[in-house]
């Protein structure tokens, strides 16, 4: 316990002070005190202490964030894993945090807010029952300050209501909120309109009050998503009513001189455009008196609007709203006159798809952004995006009409471009931008366009006017149009002749030596999106023979394209890369020896401050190939990549990189795994180190260390027990610690299995006893389906590597009787739930070596039944991968995959036969005996199956 005094309260602000330092030295230190005593009780009763009570602004901020990411770790509560935050500590933060919210700043009340809602989506509402009446009870105040609290800290409680699942448990507590919260929020919409009007020419009371409504606006969305509550129905009037004079109201005290910053009247709009969307798109029904209001309103707006980014939302809203109506049956007349589509075409529809000057800026000095919007289907709020999505919605019922009105358009944007290509390249931007929206029906992430427009000819527009820039010798001039080239490329891959993606590989190559960053990523992006595609038999469309030409401009452009001022940790390049050693395959083993210097050392350059986690996992991806694949054709280069890695690694592992330490381990097991001889000193001196509990500590690091520690069981059994037999329990401790968890005890039993495979029995003989001790004591405190189907294999696998009276021996030696009770509890009534080849080869050749008489039914049904894969209806499993908090979650490199492993390899071929020579063997030994068993205790279908058995072996019972 700390105690709650002046002394500490000083010490956590020093330390918090010292968390802000920009020098690492100072910060690491301090960041890794807070976190060691972040499990001792009052720590966030202190932390809420000083954000309250400390005089300087920054340490109260300081406070409030440690605060809110201290509950985003530890708020929820793990079965098996500590329970960080002692019941005293959350049930005083429960009490406290509202009030403390809305007394605050804003900048830390957004901060308290979103711990509130962290809090909430654990424990509300069954252990917070009284948080929404708390809440409610303070729109009485009359303050706005406290109001907005409550409407910002509603809003990131309810928002989750727009994504997720439907279930019983999600409509009970909409509805408990609903009851509670749907008057009081009408009755404060209500007031909040009318003291609108009374404030109507006092700037900073309009100020409050609109941001008041447009939090109200997003309640009102979140609260009807799922589906239409009663009270809105009953409501709609009073709510769209409002709406709709919001939408047209124009005040000029709200109009903001800031270009790019959407003011509080754009922000208000722009939801309740999407407001009005969900009712036209879920409730058309109910919403169809209102709704040629709305489609005038948003109209008006639509036309009257200026092109500054500051109405990028609200325009792209308000056109999202159109594409969400003109596809719906409901609505089809409103747009079949060829005017109104005209209108829209002309209005609407070209004005939003031209390229401004704000995207010029965003496409030079902000690249990362504009890919972000641009490339990977994030743009929701773009104009680009909404009037693409309009032109999609349009052309489900008046594709002709819309096609036609389209083209000429085009025509006459390209002719204008040709007139004068400097000036007007943005006519072709603008062109190309209409005939992707027009062509694209359908996308998917994996194929691009996987749906075209049967009326525009892609092919004909890619060889007329794509491939021209494509071919231009000059690789940075126009640099949007060439990205606009190399987009088109990668969006109708699939529907482009395989000539035509050929002709285009090697202009992409040159593309990756641009300076514009978003034009050489996206021709990074384009060949991996090639390089992925499948012909006939699966195989990579594009072949290494047919890359043959080109590889080793690629590699280099590649790696080049690396040192470019902005793309040095660039995703799409490091994904490039990965995917072009994936398909060329033995084809970059000459490079390798130059290309693995180059990895190695960009890895050490982000290991000092990872920050793209997905550069960092595509670069993992990328060294693991190298090894695999020059390993493969030759096995003792492994010693050279070990002394190119290992420098790095070991400064990864000192320097506790927790982003990084799991892809080590991984990196490690794949080395490990290729060594053929005994166990390299270099790993040796490494095993002790990762014993140690720490390690152990941290979700993420758990699959990979497991992994290498069945390497090293593998490859250096005799080394451990000869050198390091003093491990020997630790390496137990850790069983013992992961057997313990739900989360993880196939980890723990992928570990036993290794010991019992490669240990020699006298190196473990005397912990024996005690591992099959745990193992019960854990089926009796909680006997799930998955630790049964490990047990299973494990105990198999122990009877094949010491033979079946031993098992016996250990079982009745713990208890007497015991070998006869699981056998009969566990094994003949749990074996059919075992899933896996191997895991099935390993219990059939267990079960056939303690063959007694009842257990032969059960051997039969293993091979015979179908699986058994039915669980309780009570055992929900923890998703292995969903950890808490902010711990780096295991990413499993898939180069790094390791072979399914056969730890009884061809000693059996088919378990059957087995099984038949084995009865045969008993037979000879005993006369008479064995038939006249199994008639009187198989049925006769079984029997069937055994005589079918014994002549596939070639054998008979005597």
């Amino acid at each position: 316990i700390m105690e709650l005094n002046d002394r500490n309260l000083q010490t956590l602000t020093e330390y918090l002070q010292k968390t802000l330092s920009p020098d690492p030295a100072v910060r690491r230190p301090a960041e890794k005190f807070l976190e060691s005593v972040e499990g001792n009780q009052n720590y966030p009763i202190l932390l809420l202490t000083v954000l309250e009570k400390s005089q300087d602004e920054v340490i109260r901020v300081c406070a409030a964030v440690t605060f809110k990411n201290y509950i985003k770790r530890n708020w929820r509560v793990v079965e098996d894993e500590l329970n960080k935050i002692s019941d005293p500590d959350r049930t005083a933060i429960k009490a406290n945090i509202v009030n403390l919210m809305l007394s605050s700043p804003e900048q830390i009340q957004k901060q308290l807010s979103d711990a509130i809602s962290i809090i909430g989506r654990e424990d509300f509402p069954q252990k917070w029952p009284d948080l929404l009446s708390e809440m409610v009870t303070r729109f009485q105040s009359g303050d706005f300050h406290v109001i907005n609290g409550i409407l910002r800290t509603a809003h990131s409680l309810f928002k989750r209501y727009r994504h997720e699942f439907k279930s019983n448990e999600l409509w009970s507590e909409i509805k408990l909120v609903l009851d509670t919260f749907a008057q009081p929020l009408t009755e404060l919409f209500k007031a909040t309109i009318d003291l609108c009007q009374t404030h109507a020419t006092d700037i900073n009371a309009l100020k409050v009050l609109f941001s008041s409504l447009a939090l109200i606006s997003k309640l009102f969305y979140s609260l009807n998503f799922q589906d239409l509550p009663e009270f809105f129905e009953d409501n709609m009037e009073t709510w769209m009513t409002n709406f709709h004079n919001l939408l047209t109201l124009d005040n000029k005290l709200l109009q903001t001189d800031d270009e790019e910053e959407a003011g509080l009247l754009e922000l208000l709009k722009s939801q309740i455009c999407d407001n009005a969307a969900l009712y036209a798109q879920k409730y058309d029904e109910e919403f169809q008196p209102y709704l040629p209001r709305f489609v005038t309103a948003i109209w008006n707006l639509l036309v009257t609007t200026g092109q500054e980014v500051k109405y990028d939302l609200l325009v792209s809203n308000a056109i999202q709203f159109l594409a969400s109506v003109c596809e719906r049956p409901h609505y089809k007349h409103l747009f079949e006159d060829q005017n109104v589509l005209t209108s829209i075409c002309e209005k609407v529809i070209v004005p939003n798809m031209e390229f401004r000057s704000a995207d010029e800026e965003a496409f030079e000095d902000n690249s990362e952004e504009y890919i972000i919007r641009d490339l990977e289907g994030s743009d929701i709020d773009t104009r680009r995006r909404a009037a693409c999505d309009l032109v999609r919605g349009l052309c489900k019922f008046f594709e002709g009409p819309v096609t036609g009105i389209f083209s000429g358009y085009v025509n006459s944007m390209l002719t204008e471009y040709a007139k004068n290509p400097g000036v007007n390249w943005k006519h072709k931007d603008a062109a190309i931008y209409l005939v992707t929206s027009l062509a694209s029906k359908a996308q998917t992430q994996k194929h691009g366009i996987t749906q075209a427009n049967e009326l525009v000819n892609l092919s004909e527009f890619f060889v007329n006017h794509i491939l021209v820039d494509l071919k231009s010798p000059n690789v940075n001039e126009f640099p949007v149009l060439k990205a606009d080239a190399i987009k088109y490329v990668m969006t109708f891959r699939s529907q482009l002749p395989k000539e035509q993606l050929l002709e285009a590989v090697p202009l992409l190559v040159a593309h990756l030596q641009a300076e514009s960053i978003v034009q050489h990523t996206y021709a990074a992006h384009a060949l991996e999106r090639l390089f992925t595609m499948r012909g006939a038999n699966n195989a990579t469309l594009i072949t290494p023979t047919e890359m043959a030409p080109f590889t080793e401009q690629l590699l280099n452009n590649l790696f080049k394209s690396l040192a470019i001022p902005g793309s040095s940790e660039n995703e799409y390049i490091m994904k490039a890369i990965m995917r072009s050693f994936s398909l060329l395959q033995e084809a970059i083993v000459p490079y390798i020896p130059t290309l693995i210097g180059q990895l190695t050392h960009k890895l050490l350059l982000v290991s000092k401050n990872p920050s793209k986690p997905h550069f960092n996992h595509y670069l993992f991806e990328s060294l693991c190939l190298s090894i695999r694949i020059t390993c493969k054709a030759s096995p003792d280069t492994v010693d050279s990549f070990e002394e190119a890695l290992f420098p790095v690694f070991t400064e990864i592992l000192q320097n506790d990189v927790q982003e990084f330490v799991p892809y080590v381990f991984q990196v490690m097991s794949l080395l490990l795994e290729i060594h053929t001889s005994s166990i390299p000193s270099s790993y040796m001196a490494l095993f002790p180190h990762l014993l140690q509990p720490a390690l152990w500590e941290r979700t993420g690091n758990i699959p990979p260390l497991v992994r290498l520690l069945q390497a090293y069981l593998e490859k250096g059994a005799t080394t451990i027990a000869s050198t390091a037999a003093d491990k020997i329990p630790g390496l137990l401790g850790v069983f013992q610690k992961l057997i313990a968890s739900k989360a993880n005890d196939h980890q723990g039993f992928y570990l036993l299995n290794s010991i019992v495979e490669h240990m020699s029995p006298d190196s473990i003989t005397q912990y024996r006893k005690q591992i099959f001790i745990l193992l019960f004591q854990r089926l009796q405190s909680s006997k799930t389906t998955k630790f049964v189907k490990s047990f299973l294999v494990f105990i198999n696998l122990y009877c094949v590597k010491y033979g079946a009276i031993a098992l016996q021996e250990i079982f009745d030696g713990i208890q007497p009787k015991m070998f006869g009770m699981v056998v009969e509890k566990i094994i003949i009534p749990e074996v059919q739930k075992v899933s896996g080849q191997v895991e099935k080869k390993i219990c059939a050749v267990g079960i056939t070596k303690i063959l007694t008489e009842y257990t032969l039914q059960a051997l039969i049904g293993l091979f015979e039944l179908p699986e058994d894969d039915s669980i309780p209806d009570d055992e929900h499993f923890i998703d292995i991968e969903d950890t808490p908090g902010y711990q780096t979650a295991f990413s499993q490199l898939a180069f790094a995959g390791k072979k399914e492993h056969d730890p009884i390899g061809d000693a059996v071929g088919n378990p059957k036969i087995l099984l038949a020579q084995s009865l045969h063997k008993l037979s000879t030994a005993c006369p008479g005996r064995v038939p006249s068993m199994l008639s009187t205790s198989l049925p006769a279908e079984a029997l069937q199956f055994l005589q079918g058995y014994l002549q596939a072996a070639t054998v008979q019972l005597v």
